[in-house]
């Protein structure tokens, strides 16, 4: 596994050390009066109130604290609870979509058909073999940390290949002929795209279910898992039902006493157990404690969407001279680790409005698989309304070898916004196919269609926020040193 002891120590210690050492500097007191004191002592001991107020305000720390680090744990189970909703069940079905908005995900796309499978090693390893072509597929774990690339960012570069996933703790002999990932986790996700090579959207389904995969166990007789095309098939499969209330914690009571405990993680197992979460035994906060997981929850996902959509950090822009941001803040690392440790607020940021890490996801170089960026304001720094009206010009030619599209998101589900156009996308393969390839391409949006340009234009609710992504498939040097960009989202009368 990529997660690193490192990971979980940085977490524990900077997420609650901060605000402990500004109310321990301020405790030392042993005078009543002091009215900068948060909690009062007495002869250098607490009172009965400080006592209580203390305990719960350590217990809200640590709450906050491990909600945070545990979020990608509950966000991928929401995944796996969203195929299991509708009938796809565990290491017998992937579901596979050319998706769009009555898909609720976390900043999915309708550029590439998706496939996706939850599957469980309890039982053993588990083999995929995907056949040469243009696919972009990964497997990560239970907690959302990478374990291998498949397809075109995998070593066989889209060549095809056999891929091998072993459980925890694997001791049986390893095959030869396969490439091989190791698991922290008995449950794991399989995520792949086909790309719609020439708009060929029904062939990219059809690749999909081109996929092989099965328990190594048959492979004498591959007992093969079955496709179930979603595309038309209203699913959530996001944390948002849990992610604010006492259920996030249900979830993740449930994860921890599924698998196994994962050594680095020792610190985050520590945390979880001072709130009563822990491996083997019941989960039954009392109305105390019930009350700071609530409020924890409410307080982490909230400061996880300011990483997101308020950030400061002058890294996060793409141009000095635009409002355009990078998604992820750390180049070519799945685990988000730089020189000097585990970048926090990138983390919180990707996970936030995203899903699934690998180094592809993050490379900022000509040639990688994809590339990403967010706006979330508009030229002048306002949010992005569902009740206005903008325009956004994107010169051309775009710099990616493949093609590109906008998609537009609601900020508070970080979703495909859905009105009654049923479009949240605008994409060169597609919508814009006609459109010039050297003039600037101008793309609208908001609650009315602007006259003249109705099929260039996406729908936004009125009194709800939004934001868009620009993809850029096989992305070309231009998109990175800085000779072509996009123009702002403006405001239009």
């Amino acid at each position: 596994m990529n997660y690193t002891a490192g990971l979980a120590i940085a977490l524990a210690v900077a997420f609650t050390m901060s605000a402990c050492a500004t109310d321990s500097s301020k405790s030392t007191s042993t005078t009543d009066s002091s009215k900068n004191a948060p909690y009062e002592l007495v002869q250098g001991y607490p009172t009965p109130d400080t006592a209580q107020r203390a305990q719960d305000d350590a217990d809200f720390q640590r709450a906050v604290t491990a909600y945070r680090f545990w979020y990608p744990a509950v966000s991928v189970e929401g995944i796996f609870n969203g195929n299991r909703a509708v009938g796809i069940q565990d290491n017998l079905a992937m579901g596979i979509a050319a998706a769009g908005p009555r898909q609720v995900g976390f900043t999915l796309n309708s550029d590439t058909p998706y496939g996706s499978a939850a599957l469980d090693l309890s039982q053993g390893p588990i083999v995929i073999v995907v056949p040469p072509g243009p696919y972009i597929g990964l497997v990560d774990n239970h907690y959302q940390g990478w374990i291998l690339d498949l397809g075109l960012p995998g070593p066989n570069e889209g060549r095809g290949g056999k891929h091998l996933i072993l459980p925890p703790g694997y001791k049986g002999q390893v095959p030869a002929g396969y490439q091989v990932g190791r698991s922290s986790s008995f449950k794991v996700l399989l995520a792949v795209r086909a790309l719609p090579m020439k708009g060929n959207v029904q062939g990219a389904m059809d690749a999909l279910r081109k996929l092989k995969i099965y328990p190594l166990s048959t492979a004498a007789h591959p007992k093969l898992m079955t496709f179930v095309d979603v595309t038309e098939t209203s699913m959530d499969s996001t944390a948002l039902r849990w992610e604010d209330n006492i259920q996030f914690w249900e979830e993740l009571h449930r994860i921890v006493d599924a698998e196994p405990l994962v050594e680095p993680f020792l610190p985050m197992y520590g945390l979880l157990s001072a709130l009563g979460i822990e491996k083997g035994k019941p989960f039954a906060p009392d109305a105390r404690m019930k009350a700071i997981l609530e409020r924890a929850a409410e307080a982490g996902r909230d400061q996880m969407l300011v990483s997101a959509f308020a950030s400061t950090r002058p890294d996060r822009l793409a141009w000095p001279d635009r409002k355009w941001e990078w998604i992820g803040l750390v180049p070519g690392s799945a685990q988000f680790e730089t020189p000097a440790g585990i970048d926090l607020e990138a983390r919180d940021r990707w996970f936030a409005q995203a899903i699934v890490t690998s180094p592809a996801m993050f490379r900022r170089t000509a040639g990688a698989g994809s590339l990403y960026w967010l706006a979330a304001r508009d030229g002048t720094g306002a949010y992005l309304d569902g009740g206005k009206s903008y325009k956004l010009s994107i010169p051309q030619p775009v710099p990616g070898k493949l093609f590109w599209s906008v998609t537009v998101y609601d900020a508070a589900t970080r979703s495909e916004v859905q009105t009654d156009q049923d479009k949240a996308a605008l994409r060169s393969m597609f919508e814009l196919k006609d459109a010039s390839t050297s003039a600037p391409v101008d793309l609208y949006f908001g609650p009315v269609a602007p006259a003249g340009h109705e099929d260039r234009w996406i729908k936004t609710n009125p009194g709800k926020g939004w934001f868009a992504y620009i993809r850029i498939y096989g992305p070309q040097q231009a998109a990175f040193d800085g000779s072509w960009k996009p123009g702002d989202i403006e405001e239009t009368k």
